[in-house]
């Protein structure tokens, strides 16, 4: 056991309650001459680097171990960082967890005091902040996928102006912004109005489609909407190009990271991991940056798969009262990783592997939404086993694992089940 803990809790902390330009800091420590009496300081501390700085100094030098603060906004990293750069052990706590009892006075200076409370007597549980490297990388890969939504954003505004001008490029073309839309937005910038010379910019199997084509390009599209769609082509490149540069400094930030060595194996960079999640079906390039960005490399900070799975909020939480135990909603969870994993999940249900098989014979009885959920869970799981053992390789089971595994006698059950519920008598008898 940890010097600074005793068999009730953590014996010396510091809970600092944390706003916009300040924070209000309350310091535990053991009384010098009474035993199990404890002596309290609360005292208000500004959000600057230097008085955050001489905060550390002072903890330091009262011997705390362990210092525990809310989640509140972003206004905690800089205390986080800081003091953790000074090394002192910091705890992020969810703001769920740490609820003053109802009807008592709510000041800074009470949560102050009963954070620290919480966390002398060990009822508290620390959130996940990933390490530095890690923290660098989640902010390049959620700053390109801002990006790329405002970009997806501006692709939108677009189709609007055709469709304001009456051009409905987009019912006869799948992609307004692939090679032959492209070339039909340009030419419509530069002044080119005949719909007969706009469809022969058509390529590629676009250009099976002439006479459609040139129905759809026959509207009222002027100078006007000609500015418009100048403006958001601009907007458009411009973030492409800035989504390109992100994709070099993540290439660059997984080299740069820090190698991991599971138990037993060789050290493998954040860019071999990368690929070895890339092998898994729905999980591209991109999905894989964005996972070891949210939940990092080490999986040590999630002890089974189901620790990983509750924390990403991809499992029931359970609900039982007396002799019933129901499900209720799991949670927001992480959105970044939630929405990476929903994209990798639709993209392997159209696969003919062991997930594409999972989707569906679970879409039949729970639905799409649930279906892809499940999926999503079963994506993590395969993250977790080859962050665990980077030495492993991805290796799937096939579209009819299940059928190879299928119990005949269960088989049977289940279809006499089914049609004795339609209203037959059924009898079985075994084949000769």
């Amino acid at each position: 056991m940890d010097s600074s803990e005793d068999e009730h809790g953590v014996v010396r902390v510091a809970a600092i309650d944390i706003a916009k330009a300040s924070g209000v800091v309350c310091l535990r420590l053991p009384h010098d001459t009474v035993d199990g009496r404890h002596t309290q300081q609360v005292w208000g501390v500004d959000a600057t680097t230097r008085a955050i700085c001489d905060l550390a100094d002072q903890l330091v030098c009262h011997g705390v171990q362990r210092v525990v603060m809310e989640a509140t906004g972003t206004y905690w990293k800089p205390f986080f960082f800081l003091l953790e750069a000074r090394g002192l052990d910091c705890w992020l706590v969810n703001a769920r967890d740490v609820k003053n009892v109802p009807g008592r006075p709510k000041t800074d200076r009470l949560d102050a005091v009963w954070l620290a409370k919480l966390a002398e007597r060990g009822m508290l549980r620390a959130s996940f902040v990933p390490p530095r490297p890690v923290r660098r990388l989640r902010d390049l890969t959620r700053t390109r996928a801002v990006l790329v939504q405002e970009r997806t954003r501006h692709k939108h505004r677009v189709e609007k102006v055709l469709d304001d001008a009456q051009l409905r490029l987009s019912t006869v073309a799948s992609d307004v912004f692939g090679v032959s839309g492209r070339a039909i937005l340009d030419a419509l910038v530069a002044g080119q109005r005949d719909p007969h010379a706009l469809a022969d910019l058509a390529r590629g199997r676009l250009k099976a489609k002439q006479a459609a084509l040139e129905q759809a390009l026959t509207g009222q599209f002027d100078d006007h909407h000609a500015r418009l769609v100048a403006l958001l082509l601009a907007t458009v490149d411009h973030l492409t190009a800035q989504v390109a540069d992100l994709d070099q400094w993540i290439d660059q930030a997984l080299r740069e990271a820090p190698t991991t060595t599971g138990p037993g194996q060789p050290p493998l960079p954040h860019q071999a991991l990368a690929d070895l999640l890339d092998a898994v079906p729905g999980v591209g390039p991109t999905t894989a940056r964005v996972i070891l960005a949210e939940i990092g490399a080490d999986m040590n900070r999630f002890p089974t798969p189901g620790h990983l799975t509750s924390w990403a909020k991809l499992c029931p939480r359970t609900v039982q009262s007396g002799a019933k135990h129901t499900t209720g909603p799991a949670g927001p969870g992480n959105p970044w990783l939630r929405g990476a994993l929903g994209e990798a999940a639709t993209a392997a249900s159209r696969t003919r592997t062991f997930l594409g098989a999972r989707y569906r014979r679970l879409v039949k009885r729970r639905g799409h939404a649930k279906a892809l959920v499940a999926v999503a869970r079963s994506i993590l799981v395969i993250v977790w086993k080859l962050l665990s053992a980077p030495g492993t390789r991805y290796h799937d089971l096939g579209p009819d694992w299940h059928q190879r595994h299928l119990d005949p006698a269960r088989k049977a059950r289940d279809l006499v089940r089914q049609l004795e519920a339609l209203g037959h008598h059924v009898e079985l008898a075994p084949t000769t």
